[in-house]
């Protein structure tokens, strides 16, 4: 709590007092407060101090009489503690995969913002080490922390810099400016930059919110911070026979490699997240199909059974349907509550109980009938899982995907952009619905996304009639 109103009287002295008989008298939100002196310079210098701090608009403390900002410098907290206790606070509501980048950016801020000359400096990869594996991680405060990594903890206590000390815009700067900087020395990604200035911004405004400080203090340097591709490189685009072509080579790798084959067309067929894909469950599936012999038709071709009239061996594959329920991102087993490498959570940008309803083309229904029949489910219902039948990791379709590339592409086109990663299937398959004229509001719904994000990601992506264009251009010329 502060306040405001403050009353300061003329210095006094006192007969009956010998020893200090100088008096300074003042009032805080009508609580009445007093200090003696032996001297009157003393005190007339203490009076000056509140006289300057309340001209300057600056709040006190009801509770001591003194301005916030002598709590401040008496007994400051560390960059170091309140990084803590940003972390702690944060940790219960966020998801494995926020935590680890909160804890990422502020390992780095944190190394900075620590006195360079003070004695017994572990090296700063110790540091970054003993911070991002236990100094910032709350599920790990109540382990016991290696010796090594105890020290450079206990060293970090004490050359922490004040938080108050980033009032300075010179403090904040060399802080921003550290961001920008890898550790090999080379330039930062603009997108990490800005996912750490972000941190660093929301930290300190935790600080306002304790009253370490009184206002942001990034508001008030004038730094821009990289600017970030909003559009997708339209050259990692891949047409439909080059995805297809894809797809046929990851099943030719092996039967191994084959158990992710489904997985790549659920990304490009349906435009699922590779974390929505590796939570795909057998119960979030209608697979339709038509019997070509008799032509019944099947919602799902689980309950195909033969009857006394056919015995429906020759199935056409039809439109189905996914219900999406959630994703599982691989976060790492720090970050996670239960210690796995995955963690369940509901779809990206939606409540924890939404549902997602993709419609699925008949190859997509195809694959992953075979991927049932060939491969089966797990035990809980999932299409993809990791060796020992664990969540389906990024190590283990990005290599395949790789072998993929290499089989089935020319050499120029391995070493092009073009579906470099598994992730640009989708972008794949956001630009083939856009460019078959499906409504944008549609796209944006089967994919997850808001329309405004969808335009601006995909800007680059959609046919604009460039021959037609070029044409008119070029009779102009003539």
């Amino acid at each position: 709590m502060k306040s405001y109103e403050v009353q300061i009287w003329e210095i006094a002295k006192r007969a009956d007092r010998k020893a200090r008989p100088w008096r300074v008298r003042w009032a805080v939100s009508g609580q009445r407060f007093e200090d003696m002196f032996r001297t009157k310079a003393l005190a007339h210098s203490f009076r000056a101090e509140l006289v300057q701090a309340a001209n300057a608009g600056e709040p006190f403390d009801p509770a001591t009489g003194r301005p916030v900002s002598e709590a401040r410098t008496k007994n400051p907290t560390t960059w170091y503690a309140h990084s803590r206790a940003y972390v702690e606070m944060k940790w219960p509501r966020a998801a494995a995969k926020t935590r680890r980048s909160i804890v990422e950016a502020l390992t780095s801020i944190t190394v900075t913002l620590t006195r360079p000359a003070k004695r017994g400096r572990p090296t700063d990869a110790l540091l970054r080490e003993a911070l991002y594996l236990y100094g910032l991680n709350p599920r790990r405060w109540s382990e016991e922390i290696p010796a090594e990594h105890a020290a450079a903890l206990a060293w970090l206590e004490t050359a922490s810099l004040p938080v108050v000390e980033l009032d300075s815009p010179a403090m904040v700067r060399r802080v921003l400016d550290s961001l920008c900087v890898r550790l090999d020395g080379k330039p930062a990604a603009a997108s990490t930059v800005q996912r750490k200035r972000a941190t660093f911004y929301n930290v300190l405004g935790y600080a306002v919110e304790l009253e370490l400080i009184d206002s942001n203090p990034v508001d008030r340097v004038q730094w821009t911070a990289p600017e970030v591709a909003q559009s997708i490189d339209r050259r990692v685009v891949a047409n439909p026979a080059q995805v297809a072509t894809l797809l046929e080579a990851v099943k030719s790798l092996g039967k191994r490699a084959d158990k992710v084959t489904a997985f790549f067309g659920c990304l490009y067929y349906a435009g699922m997240r590779p974390s929505e894909a590796a939570d795909l469950r057998r119960e979030d599936c209608d697979l339709a199909g038509r019997c070509a012999d008799c032509g019944a038709d099947f919602d799902d071709l689980a309950a195909v059974k033969p009857s006394r009239s056919c015995d429906h061996e020759k199935i056409e594959h039809r439109w189905g349907r996914l219900v999406l329920a959630g994703t599982s991102p691989r976060a790492g087993s720090h970050w996670t509550d239960d210690g796995g490498s995955h963690e369940r959570r509901g779809l990206k940008h939606r409540g924890r109980a939404e549902t997602r309803t993709v419609p699925i083309p008949p190859r997509l229904v195809e694959l992953l009938c075979a991927h049932v029949e060939n491969h089966g489910v797990g035990p809980d219902g999932r299409f993809f899982r990791g060796l020992h039948g664990g969540p389906l990791s990024e190590s283990v379709y990005d290599r395949w995907w790789k072998l993929a590339r290499e089989k089935a592409l020319t050499e120029s086109q391995v070493a092009s952009p073009l579906v470099r990663r598994p992730y640009d299937l989708r972008h794949a398959a956001a630009s083939l619905w856009l460019n078959a004229g499906v409504p944008p509001t549609e796209v944006a719904r089967r994919l997850g996304h808001g329309v405004a994000v969808l335009l601006r990601v995909y800007a680059n992506c959609i046919d604009g009639g460039d021959d037609t264009m070029n044409d008119k251009i070029g009779e102009a010329l003539a």
